[in-house]
């Protein structure tokens, strides 16, 4: 095995990922067919923290019914909250929109194209404005995603984790310097599908690596120490690791949801009324709704669903023939049929909650 103990020249990077792009890279990625500043920046938006077999179908609907900026801006915020249920991290189609609309009303509807002015739209950062602007226009920008840190971190042995100043500013200087002025598009892409595909957090494929030869981590043997894992603070759980839904379910079917707050957990999406206990939850039916004398609240199966930094167990509560009182349509709340969802506006449901919608339309309860 090569054992220098010197890093690889910068000015070797682009020349040999290009070459290895050519024959081992990805090429028919829906984002990679009539690149456009839009479909880049949708696309890289969406594989923030999700992984690209999750994100493919999402980014076809999204253009079908998104093809452009004005279009997105035009939407109400609840048919692309509709669009994005199940990739998690709302914030990021709350960011697009409000961009979206920033774009249509500053800039006639056409995407920026300078990297300060990008830098500054809701959601973007450094590297995200550079790869939109690399990608599609194939400009030199560097990039600095989770998987070029790890490639670089590992290839020029860059001690410390990455969540750290001073290790992320000396990755972006092996970035900037191993971004070559040719071929940028290709580049770019190429470093993102090695780290992806090739350079993985666990088991890295380091026979066929293209920069294996040089690679710092691989001559000492320091794969899965390279980059240095943020210390983890203990997992504990939060105090809404439980919580009870209320499915107010009245004679046409349908079911009363509300609009969560935008910051927080499910920002912005439609959920049943929740409740931190069992007692809260009957309270609630009872001074919003009419209940007949042989009127329950039936229990169904629990769900579970697990976020990045917590589980949560939601015990919902169901009840039939509901008759509003108090609890009245507004612009936070309405009566959704799941049995007839054209019949309402789209709106956005967060996974487990349409598990639970699905339940009730399909009989399994």
């Amino acid at each position: 095995m090569y054992q220098s103990s010197e890093p690889p020249e910068p000015a070797e990077i682009g020349p040999a990922l290009i070459a290895w792009h050519t024959k081992s890279g990805r090429h028919d990625l829906p984002w990679q067919h009539d690149r456009t500043p839009y479909r880049v920046w949708i696309s890289e938006i969406m594989l923030q923290q999700t992984q690209v077999s999750t994100v493919i179908p999402y980014f076809e609907r999204f253009m079908q019914r998104f093809p452009d900026v004005i279009a997105l801006a035009d939407a109400p915020i609840d048919e692309v909250l509709h669009l994005w249920a199940g990739l998690g991290y709302y914030a990021r189609a709350r960011n697009l929109h409000s961009a979206a609309k920033r774009i249509r009303d500053e800039f006639n509807g056409q995407f920026p194209t300078e990297f300060e002015v990008v830098t500054s739209l809701p959601g973007i950062g450094r590297s995200t404005a550079g790869a939109i602007l690399s990608l599609s226009l194939d400009e030199r920008h560097a990039i600095l995603d989770g998987n070029v840190k790890r490639v670089l971190a590992r290839v020029f042995g860059v001690e410390g984790s990455p969540a750290e100043r001073r290790v992320e500013q000396a990755l972006w200087q092996w970035a900037e310097a191993c971004t070559p002025s040719q071929e940028s598009t290709v580049y770019t892409q190429a470093i993102m599908d090695l780290g992806a595909t090739v350079c993985t957090r666990s088991r890295p494929a380091c026979d066929v690596c293209p920069l294996a030869t040089g690679c710092i981590a691989r001559q000492s043997g320091r794969q899965h120490e390279l980059p240095t894992p943020k210390a983890r603070k203990p997992r504990a759980l939060r105090r809404s690791d439980q919580c009870w839904m209320l499915l107010a379910q009245n004679s046409d079917g349908a079911v009363f949801l509300e609009r969560r707050p935008e910051r927080g957990i499910w920002g912005g999406l439609w959920c049943p009324p929740e409740f931190k206990t069992e007692s809260a939850c009957l309270a609630y039916a009872q001074h919003h709704f009419r209940l007949k004398r042989d009127q329950t609240l039936n229990p169904l199966e629990s769900v579970k669903h697990v976020f990045t930094h917590f589980d949560l167990e939601i015990f919902p509560l169901w009840m039939q023939g509901c008759e509003p009182t108090a609890v009245m349509e507004s612009p936070q709340s309405l009566w959704y049929n799941a049995r007839h969802p054209e019949g309402v506006a789209r709106v956005g449901l967060p996974a487990p909650v349409k598990e639970l919608l699905d339940r009730l339309t399909a009989g399994h309860v």
